[in-house]
């Protein structure tokens, strides 16, 4: 095996076994209306991306066709889906791209808020939120991940 081959082949074993825990180390936890929603009622809630330093992941609009955008898809039975309110990510240059690309660095929050309708039946409503994202370093981005968070409120 030759220098270079060798190279790559330690390359890619390191970042396979420690790129990877970088990329799970990512939190993503939600909440909702602190816990309570009165019927008849808008409710917000919020998904929270806690993004290690070192890595960043793809905003809702990178900036690029081929990257993967950051979303909140928000599901469940009993309610209707209002908004989704991603924020503005921050534009940076890349090793890996020749133009800048718009990214989340940290902590991000996605607000979000749901109608729930005054014939609601029920004690507890349950919201999904399957997020999706592509977590990056300077060098190289990684497969995408979909994360689900659930989130329970009870209804008054």
């Amino acid at each position: 095996m030759s220098n270079r081959n060798t190279r790559i082949a330690i390359f890619t074993i390191f970042i396979l076994l420690f790129g990877t825990g970088l990329v799970s180390a990512q939190t993503i936890t939600g909440s909702l209306a602190d816990g309570k929603i009165a019927r008849g009622a808008r409710a917000k809630g919020t998904i929270v991306l806690s993004i290690p330093a070192g890595l960043h992941v793809n905003s809702n609009k990178p900036n690029s066709e081929y990257l993967i955008a950051t979303t909140v898809k928000i599901t469940g039975v009993g309610f209707k889906v209002a908004s989704v309110n991603y924020p503005k990510g921050i534009d940076r240059k890349f090793q890996f791209s020749e133009e800048q690309l718009n990214v989340y660095e940290g902590e991000i929050k996605v607000p979000f808020s749901i109608t729930i309708p005054r014939t609601f039946h029920g004690k507890t409503l349950s919201v999904k939120a399957l997020v999706r994202y592509q977590a990056c370093t300077n060098e190289v981005c990684y497969p995408p991940r979909n994360k689900e968070v659930v989130m329970t409120a009870a209804v008054r």
